[in-house]
């Protein structure tokens, strides 16, 4: 299983493709199985394209009763590496440059590799959903009660009269 690609590897592949596949768990993710994926590493000149298909389950924590709940991983990644620095190139340049949707670009730095492990780390990570809840239905745990909420600092409206306008 491999978690590095080398640039070298991709350059001197037929037509600059390197399939790889990856299927293991991920430090630092609550995985119920392991996360398969099978990507496609292509050389562009001075960009590497990685696509592919990442799948799996991992354990996530309700945002509502803070249960654990399975979630099912299914999901493409388009990753788009420079292999020169382009953060250079726009700096050193007059010119404005506005990233639009889909062309976020990993800068290699001058790296002679690159790191599927991690790549994979945080594609997971992102395709988390914001609010993690565990069903249509959950309505949350009552963990607090009354005296919880009472913030003695909003005593003061209590006694607060508003008399509308006339």
């Amino acid at each position: 299983m491999q978690k590095l690609l080398l640039i070298d590897d991709i350059e001197n592949a037929e037509n600059k493709t390197l399939c790889c596949v990856f299927d293991d768990k991920i430090d630092g993710i609550d995985c119920v199985t392991p996360i398969k994926a099978e990507l496609k590493a292509k050389s562009l000149g001075e960009f590497i394209q990685i696509t592919g298909h990442v799948s799996g389950v991992v354990n996530l924590e309700c945002d509502l009763c803070l249960e654990k709940f399975e979630y099912k991983l299914d999901f493409n990644i388009d990753e788009l590496y420079s292999k020169t620095s382009i953060v250079e190139d726009y700096t050193n340049s007059d010119k404005e440059f506005e990233i639009t949707d889909g062309q976020f670009i990993n800068d290699l730095n001058g790296e002679k590799e690159i790191d599927i492990y991690d790549l994979l780390y945080q594609s997971v990570i992102l395709s988390f959903p914001n609010k993690k809840v565990c069903g249509i239905n959950c309505k949350g745990k009552d963990y607090l009660t009354e005296e919880d909420t009472f913030d003695p600092r909003l005593e003061v409206f209590n006694n607060l009269q508003i008399n509308p306008k006339k």
